[in-house]
């Protein structure tokens, strides 16, 4: 059982793991409020549609709440609210969110997000998770919640150069076990999230011994092998005509882009509201029928008070060198327990089960009636419940320990 392996983590020496603090200059978000205020407007046609990109009423909308009610301080002590630390793993400063959980066993449970999330996705499940006795849950069920920036993102360093998500999987597997003690844990993962619990399942099982996604980024290498499987690939290659542009470039010249934002805090919310609008499980084509302008903004602000919009960009890059989606030619099954969440409006269609019982030893799937991408920021309640089911499968489960879940 999981439980033989749950135990305190150890902080082994505070030169190693430190405590950290956001704070954000005045200097420094009065420079971001300058810009916004002083963007050229009148040079820019008014498309009112989100057909093009970015709508620009709205994308002024928000511009003109960004500088005159949005309260980034008020943010900041919403994640300062929670134990932020750093350390360093080969060479990078990694930050991270740590919240023990209740009761006598939690499970460590590391959470993972995407591009162009970060953090601010768990906010609003790490209490949750770590303390379900407060929300009408069971302390049983708890888990000490890990929720780190990857390298290049929000509070984390930027590496020297891209890195994919098999290396950003290996940098995570050593904050778990060789920063935090732990000797198993279980991850959790969306968009970038949800490839780098893939490789940590693949190339972690000793100690990631269980993964629970909500999206599929990675492909079997054999790719398709029926009629159902096929027509999805079609249909699939056909959905992603729209959404490739930004995929292409930060894959290729994700440098050159960073030029242009680098200046340019409405060029960069433009770049990320997009997105919002287009992944997201959204009413009326409004945005905001699932996001506060406050949550947009907040996640828009940890890129630019860090200035990691440009190294964030480089996973794409970091993917192509690792070879793409593809799983190596020899890929053999991930061979740990895996939960999938399958959000309605996910913008990375799901293929038929027959395509993922080739890649995963599934232990439970579950199919949402809600919500899209970004599942944790849009339904948190529906994640975290199917999160505490699926440790309560991996607990209790006879057999757990041969049969269809594996080794705990």
């Amino acid at each position: 059982m999981i439980e033989q392996y749950l135990g305190e983590a150890r902080v082994k020496s505070s030169k190693m793991i430190k405590k950290f603090k956001v704070s954000v200059s005045k200097n420094t978000l009065d420079n971001i409020y300058k810009k916004v205020r002083n963007y050229p407007w009148n040079n820019i046609q008014k498309m009112d549609e989100w057909l093009y990109g970015t709508n620009h009423d709205y994308l002024k909308k928000i511009s003109k709440y960004w500088t005159s009610k949005f309260n980034w301080k008020l943010q900041e002590k919403k994640i300062n609210k929670f134990n932020n630390f750093t350390t360093n793993i080969e060479g990078i400063k990694i930050h991270f969110i740590r919240e023990k959980g209740s009761g006598k066993n939690p499970t460590p449970l590391l959470i993972l997000h995407g591009w162009p999330g970060s953090i601010l996705e768990f906010l609003g499940v790490i209490e949750k998770l770590s303390h379900p006795e407060k929300f009408g849950g069971n302390k049983d069920d708890s888990f000490d919640v890990i929720a780190p920036s990857l390298p290049g993102f929000g509070f984390s360093g930027s590496p020297k150069k891209p890195l994919g998500p098999r290396k950003i999987a290996k940098i995570m597997n050593e904050l778990m076990t060789k920063k935090l003690g732990y000797k198993k844990y279980i991850a959790q993962g969306g968009d970038w999230g949800a490839a780098i619990c893939n490789w940590l399942g693949y190339d972690h099982s000793k100690s990631c011994r269980a993964i629970h996604v909500n999206c599929l980024t990675m492909r079997h290498p054999k790719g398709p092998q029926n009629k159902s499987e096929k027509e999805w690939e079609k249909k699939f290659i056909k959905d992603q005509i729209m959404e490739e542009g930004y995929r292409t470039i930060q894959a290729t010249k994700p440098q050159t882009l960073s030029y242009s934002m680098i200046d340019s805090p409405v060029g960069v919310a433009a770049w990320i509201l997009e997105k919002f609008h287009s992944w997201s499980d959204i009413k009326n084509n409004n945005i905001e029928s699932v996001y506060t302008k406050d949550i947009l903004l907040t996640n828009i602000m940890i890129y630019l008070i860090t200035n990691t919009f440009n190294s964030a960009s480089w996973i794409y890059f970091g993917r192509r060198e690792e070879g793409g989606r593809n799983f190596p030619k020899n890929f053999k099954k991930i061979n740990v327990p895996t939960g999938i969440a399958k959000f309605p409006k996910e913008m990375l269609a799901w293929p038929p089960k027959s395509y993922l019982d080739r890649i995963f030893k599934i232990y439970q799937f579950s199919e949402m009636k809600k919500g899209g991408h970004f599942a944790a920021l849009e339904q948190p309640d529906i994640l975290v419940k199917d999160l505490r089911k699926f440790l309560r499968s991996l607990k209790y489960d006879p057999y757990s320990h041969n049969g269809r879940g594996g080794s705990l």
